[in-house]
């Protein structure tokens, strides 16, 4: 067969029986492919399936190839005053450390990990996981899906509690409340994404003002600025609600639907690995799709009330007492400072001026002023 992403041809036979779950199989006609998806952190290296047969029966694994931020080609783009604690505060084996963990004890009936078929940890700051290829059911999400999901992300939020739990991956700050949030928000947000917006020649490119000229959004950019003028206030009573360790990128693009299990998810790419406020999970649960075009803005409102009572609902069924008022500033306060100064594409302001791009500014400009709008209930 010969080697493939780093395993020798008696590793690719153990792993192909593994998958294939026969243990004396024939592993033949073992081959990879690249997964189409767009790696959006730095300590994502590749993505990519593997497919073989195990005495002539199709198999395939999905595989992750993690590494140090230090490793990514673009860490250039980093200050190089901050890089060095840029690299130390993403913790790039932070799901190794998942799979190597008691988190399938934890999670609800309803949720789990994919199979870990093999981890791989290499010495030059690497990692390779080997997992289930979870072949997931098509079609857009019904709100009912949106619903479940919340009510279980209550329930395992509760479940993780600091006095019952501990950070996946122990390092300095990672039982701080609030700290991932707070380091993201400082950077991303505070010292990236808000000074752009608040630059009058971001608003003049073409691109842009043609799609805030087309959807009457001429009050964005102040509402923008009035809203991050008040982010340090938020993080701060963040930190004063109720908290736990969450999944941490509940997007449903992390919670994967398998076709023969429809009522399921499996949960994959955790993040922010210590305590947020309680709620925290229910923002990307909400902005996930509607970021990435497949939900209209126009829909948020109505998710937002169902993902916020299953939520609580959940909570509740586990033994926590928190109000509503808490998961809902908890919720909407993390969407703010996480997502909602972000949602303009203006790494995109150098494509091509077309009708494509034109469109994709549009939605985004609508999802813009669609979180500004809902997170400006609370804060």
């Amino acid at each position: 067969m010969g080697g493939l992403l780093e395993l020798s041809d008696d590793e690719l036979t153990e792993l192909g029986r593994s998958v294939a779950g026969v243990p004396t199989a024939r592993i033949a006609d073992v081959r990879i492919e690249d997964v189409d998806y767009p790696i959006g952190t730095p300590s994502t290296a590749g993505l990519y399936r593997v497919f073989g047969t195990a005495d002539g029966v199709g198999w395939s694994c999905f595989v992750k190839q993690l590494q140090s931020a230090r490793r990514w080609p673009l860490i250039t783009l980093v200050p190089e005053p901050f890089r060095e604690d840029f690299i130390q505060k993403l913790p790039w084996s932070l799901e190794l450390a998942v799979y190597r963990s008691n988190i399938a004890q934890i999670l609800p009936e309803g949720m789990r990990l994919p199979k870990a078929y093999r981890i791989d940890v290499h010495e030059d700051d690497r990692g390779t996981l080997w997992l289930e290829d979870v072949i997931q059911e098509p079609g857009p999400w019904p709100i009912s899906r949106f619903e479940r999901a919340a009510y279980l992300l209550g329930r395992l939020s509760a479940r993780r509690q600091p006095h019952l739990v501990e950070p996946f991956l122990p390092r300095p700050d990672a039982t701080t409340p609030g700290g991932a949030l707070r380091y993201y928000t400082g950077g991303r947000v505070l010292a990236s994404a808000v000074p752009a917006l608040a630059n009058p020649e971001t608003w003049r490119h073409p691109m842009l003002a043609a799609a805030v000229c087309n959807l009457g959004e001429h009050a964005l950019r102040d509402d923008l600025l009035e809203l991050g003028a008040r982010l340090p206030a938020i993080l701060d009573a963040l930190d004063t609600l109720p908290q736990c360790y969450q999944h941490g990128d509940a997007s449903p693009q992390n919670l994967l639907v398998p076709q023969d299990s429809p009522d399921d998810f499996v949960l994959i790419d955790w993040g922010f690995d210590c305590p947020h406020a309680i709620g925290f999970d229910l923002g990307q649960l909400l902005v996930g799709l509607a970021h990435a075009g497949e939900l209209s803005p126009d829909a948020l409102p109505v998710v937002h009330r169902v993902i916020l009572k299953a939520f609580l609902t959940g909570v509740a069924e586990e033994g926590m007492q928190v109000t509503e008022d808490q998961v809902l500033y908890g919720y909407l306060g993390s969407l703010c400072a996480r997502a909602t100064f972000t949602a303009l594409p203006l790494e995109d302001l150098g494509k091509p001026v077309d009708a494509s791009t034109l469109g994709l500014f549009e939605q985004r400009v609508h999802l813009t002023r669609a979180l500004v709008d809902l997170v400006s209930t609370v804060v």
